[in-house]
Order: structure tokens, then C-alpha cells, then sequence
């Protein structure tokens, strides 16, 4: 065999030994979902006014319902005005027992009280964790005479593991609500 037959040899020889696959192990990862810092809004109804995020879509549906839509997340919260009229416990057991309806599905509900003394808004934030239809549930009232209840959902099957990330969101831009509820005169 001459030289040239050799080099071809040693090359495919080469060739066939640098073809070899190596198989690496890929580190786990997680889906990582940004959303962009809230810039606020101002949102107004006859008996009460709060800060809403920008981003979000906000609609009255009549003099006591409103809705704030997340198109780009498939979310709603949703927003429910009563006047208070000698029926204050009713209104919070009502809301209390919508919050705990969820529980046949989720795994856990985590009930936070929140309190404004200086600007009379008191309430309860209940954060649903697990597979359930709402992610988060609120009241909050002056006591006297008005009570606002909201509901956070999405347009999609519950799956708490997908939407954990928008939920979280949602839930912050819920409290950031309750925080800036002001009750009109």
C-alpha cells in the first residue's frame, strides 16, 4: 500500500472516531415568566377609588361591578361593591364562604388580614393554592357603609404549576388594590 492509500485510511479511521456522539446530562430548568414593573393608574366608581395596573384592561360593568382584565395572561379580578345596611356580618360570612368554596380543589387557603385605620379600609385577602378556580379571593369594608369584594380567575384549566408565576403577579397587583382602596364620602 502506498502513502497515499494510508492518509485515506487514517482518515476515515479519524473520521469515524471523532463522529462519536457524547451524550451530556442537561441541567433541570425552570420557565422563567417576566412581567414588567406596574406603572399605576387611577380607577374611579361612585362610592370608592384605587390604583390599578396600567397594563391592565379596566372596565365597569355597571354601577356595582367592575372588572379588570390581563388579556396577555388570560386573567380577570373581579370586582363587586355593596352598600352596608345593618348586614355587615352577612356580607363577610358571604365572602368568607365564597373564599373557602375553593377548598374541595386546593391544597391550601391562606387567609391574611389587612388593616387601614387611617383611611377606614379593613379586610382579608385569601391567597388559594392548588388547582382551584381562583387563585385569589379579597373583601375589604369600612364597617359602616361599604363592602367591595374581588375575585381573581383565569380563562384556562387550573393547572397551579403553570400559572403560579401570573398568579403571584395578579395576587401583588390585588394587594397593591386593597392598599390604595379609598372610600368616597
Amino acid at each position: 500500500m502506498n502513502r497515499k492509500g494510508i492518509s485515506i485510511i487514517f482518515l476515515l479511521f479519524a473520521t469515524f472516531l471523532s463522529c462519536e456522539e457524547n451524550v451530556l446530562p442537561k441541567p433541570k430548568a425552570m420557565l422563567r415568566l417576566e412581567y414588567s414593573r406596574p406603572i399605576m393608574a387611577k380607577a374611579e366608581t361612585d362610592a370608592f377609588e384605587f390604583q390599578y395596573n396600567r397594563s391592565a384592561r379596566f372596565k365597569k360593568r355597571n354601577s356595582s361591578s367592575l372588572m379588570i382584565t390581563y388579556p396577555e395572561m388570560k386573567a380577570a379580578i373581579f370586582l363587586s361593591y355593596k352598600k352596608v345596611s345593618g348586614n355587615l356580618n352577612q356580607l363577610i360570612t358571604d365572602a368568607e364562604r365564597l373564599s373557602y368554596e375553593h377548598a374541595v380543589k386546593a391544597d391550601d387557603i391562606r387567609a391574611r388580614i389587612y388593616e387601614n385605620p387611617q383611611d377606614k379600609v379593613y379586610g382579608t385577602f385569601f391567597e388559594v393554592v392548588g388547582d382551584a378556580a381562583s387563585q385569589a379571593q379579597f373583601y375589604v369594608t369600612d364597617s359602616t357603609d361599604h363592602f367591595v369584594t374581588g375575585s381573581l380567575y383565569f380563562s384556562a384549566k387550573p393547572n397551579y404549576d403553570s400559572i403560579y408565576p401570573a398568579a403571584v403577579y395578579l395576587q401583588n397587583d390585588i394587594g397593591r388594590i386593597m392598599e390604595t382602596l379609598r372610600w368616597k364620602k
